[in-house]
């Protein structure tokens, strides 16, 4: 039987809830952060409860617990559970208010942390790649909703997405208002040309925590990274594409809105990098 945690209180999960006037369920207004743990090890912990604290303070969202008690509830959720190979979600709501948005009437956060096995997230198509659709939806722009903000409120991704699904992709890619290369549904883009990796820069889309570790391998292996703006014509006539994120990890795409990318199969630097990463995860991180 699965346990959430909930404000301190570990509940199964049949039974965990939150009021209906929680701000978080009726306006999205929270943060949340997405986390794996690998082989009983949590991959960079103290890197997603910063990220996730961020996320809090550029919201004004005082969340009830330190940084160092938020990395240690994670990994008790995670030892209550049993779980070495799991992926954790903290989530922490505005709380309960009432039927109007002043968050001054939410009294005090909900903190809820939920983990689970969960294993490729696009399972045989690691082997094959990804193929990926540009959405008519569009990024919200940094001055109107942050995308550095990992808010509750993901309907911007879910329409891109949704809009994948209906034209047959497994994977969005979503541009920005001046049309440059924003992010996928829920990853980082990245294209090799000539042997160098190229991604945008994080104004427009989320700062990676696998992204960033993408750059370090990148760095190890003698590749260089650069960060640029980038258009869907820098993508398909790329050599290489490739997606990285906690849930999709490092993931090669293959095909773009009906383009064939390089030899229409995973290219060597990409599959190199996927060999790092799942080195890295395995070997690193906070002991459960």
């Amino acid at each position: 039987m699965s346990l959430i945690y909930i404000d301190g209180e570990y509940v199964p999960a049949e039974n965990a809830a939150v009021s209906v006037f929680d701000h978080g369920f009726l306006y999205g207004d929270g943060v949340f952060e997405g986390i794996r743990a690998y082989g009983g090890r949590v991959f960079r912990l103290e890197d997603h409860v910063r990220r996730l604290f961020d996320s809090a303070q550029a919201i004004m969202l005082c969340i009830p617990l330190s940084q160092e008690e938020m990395a240690l509830a994670i990994r008790d959720t995670l030892r209550k559970n049993n779980l070495r190979d799991a992926y954790v979600r903290p989530i922490v709501t505005r709380g309960y208010g009432d039927l109007g948005l002043d968050p001054l009437k939410c009294r005090k956060p909900t903190v809820i942390i939920v983990a689970v096995e969960w294993g490729a997230m696009y399972g045989s198509l690691y082997e094959v790649g990804l193929t990926a659709i540009s959405v008519s939806v569009r990024r919200n722009a940094p001055d109107a909703l942050p995308p550095n903000i990992k808010s509750l409120n993901y309907l911007n991704n879910i329409l891109a997405k949704i809009e994948a699904n209906v034209k047959g992709g497994n994977e969005a890619i979503i541009l920005d208002s001046q049309g440059r290369i924003s992010e996928g549904s829920g990853d980082n883009i990245f294209v090799i040309k000539n042997k160098k990796v190229y991604t945008p820069h994080t104004l427009n889309n989320l700062k990676g925590i696998t992204r960033e570790a993408v750059f370090e391998l990148a760095e190890k292996n003698g590749i260089e990274v650069i960060e640029t703006d980038l258009g869907l014509f820098d993508l398909y006539t790329g050599d290489e594409v490739f997606v990285t994120g906690t849930a999709a990890e490092v993931a090669p795409v293959t095909k773009i809105d009906g383009r064939i990318i390089g030899s229409g199969k995973p290219g060597p630097i990409t599959k190199e990098l996927m060999v790092a990463f799942r080195e890295l995860a395995m070997s690193s991180g906070t002991p459960i």
